[in-house]
């Protein structure tokens, strides 16, 4: 241990995570959304979290540009900043399943290892990894920022897909094909997980 910070301990609240689900009446859990840039995965965690508000199911979004404009703001997109980006959204997603919520979170988080190290920071069933897939053509396509065009002619450096490489997982608990069916169908998907699985 780091020896500046021995004297920092755990809290233990008085109030449980337990306790807080019996009150909200529902299971918590973040809900990692990874995926290529423009594969949908903030378009899809909006979707999902305005259908579990109108289903009084207490929930809320981290998204990657939001993050980026406040918590991380000082992280840049080399592969070591991108690892302390997911490590930190990580940690502040820990604190909001604590909390009672679910957490759903839109990261492209193109590495095994970093979306393993924050699978590592949940006991198992508190942690579920979609794989939002999109072909590259279909990102390409939509490309609402115009990113990959940039990427394309170097503007953009370290980009994944591009320049930078996304590494899928071989066993994510869920895929969501957004090529290959709709916003609405693909809320169902996710909501029918959340059913079978006992978090709803």
């Amino acid at each position: 241990m780091d020896e500046s910070k021995s004297h920092i301990f755990w809290h233990q609240p008085k109030i449980t995570q337990k306790e807080r689900r019996i009150l909200q009446q529902h299971r918590s859990c973040v809900i990692w959304l990874t995926g290529l840039s423009a594969s949908g995965k903030s378009t899809l965690a909006n979707e999902l979290n305005k259908y579990l508000h109108n289903q009084s199911v207490r929930s809320y979004v981290l998204d990657g540009d939001n993050v980026r404009l406040g918590l991380n703001r000082d992280l840049g997109f080399t592969p070591e900043d991108r690892k302390e980006n997911i490590r930190r959204i990580g940690e502040v997603s820990r604190l909001f399943v604590d909390a009672g919520l679910i957490t759903i979170t839109a990261f492209i988080s193109p590495y095994l290892e970093d979306r393993n190290l924050v699978r590592s920071m949940f006991p198992q069933d508190d942690f579920i990894e979609v794989f939002v897939k999109c072909s590259i053509e279909e990102c390409e396509r939509r490309d609402p920022k115009g990113l990959y065009k940039k990427a394309r002619t170097d503007q953009i450096k370290e980009f994944t897909g591009v320049s930078a490489p996304y590494e899928i997982s071989k066993n994510p608990e869920l895929v969501i094909e957004t090529d290959k069916q709709s916003v609405e169908n693909s809320v169902l998907q996710l909501v029918g997980y959340l059913k079978t699985h006992g978090y709803l």
